[in-house]
């Protein structure tokens, strides 16, 4: 099934990278995670009711959509662009006609990653190499401040991501990789990917 069918399916409209490129040197250009991809990684990786997804750069909530369709969790997209916010939208309006909970369960937020407010729910965080090391340690440091307030377990599924991520995660902080999803077949180059880092549940 190729990617305009599984959108499609979904009544929704994803396909298409970006036009064009981004003005800032911390943020990376749109693509969404193709479908092929998302389907080895949710054969591999679940999601239970009641976990709270957070795409990070979530363009036109692809990845929002295809988890509440698989699993119907709750989930928030963060998109900075606001053409591609608007697209979110309009894709969420599509969808809730055949998924009526959707209307309460995805939410899209048009901001910056560094001023999204985390919410004591979210706990897993998704990332396709959205933006530079910086903006990702600023994010991350985000995510531990609130796991600290609201303990929780929390996982962060990373593609294709830097070099620089890793390192930050494995030296910096309490995360833990504990499973790496590889795409034989697939591979264009090492970064493509999986990584599943746990923050383990500190009381």
């Amino acid at each position: 099934m190729n990617e305009q069918s599984h959108d499609r399916r979904l009544n929704i409209v994803t396909a298409g990278n970006q036009q064009g490129f981004t003005d800032s040197l911390h943020h990376n250009r749109y693509e969404p995670t193709p479908y092929e991809l998302l389907d080895r990684l949710f054969d591999k990786y679940s999601l239970s009711p009641g976990d709270r997804l957070v795409d990070v750069g979530a363009g036109k909530g692809r990845l929002n959509f295809y988890a509440h369709h698989l699993f119907g969790v709750e989930s928030a997209g963060i998109e900075m662009n606001p053409v591609f916010y608007a697209e979110a939208l309009e894709n969420k309006k599509h969808y809730a006609k055949k998924h009526k909970s959707a209307e309460k369960s995805i939410a899209f937020y048009n901001c910056l990653a560094q001023d999204y407010p985390i919410d004591a729910r979210d706990n897993k965080f998704y990332f396709f190499n959205p933006f530079s090391v910086q903006v990702f340690i600023s994010f991350i440091n985000d995510v531990l401040r609130s796991a600290e307030t609201n303990p929780r377990m929390v996982e962060l599924i990373l593609f294709f991501a830097p070099q620089e991520y890793n390192d930050f995660l494995e030296n910096s902080t309490a995360f833990e990789l504990v499973e790496e999803i590889q795409l034989l077949g697939f591979h264009k180059e090492p970064r493509e990917r999986f990584l599943i880092y746990r923050l383990p549940h500190m009381d």
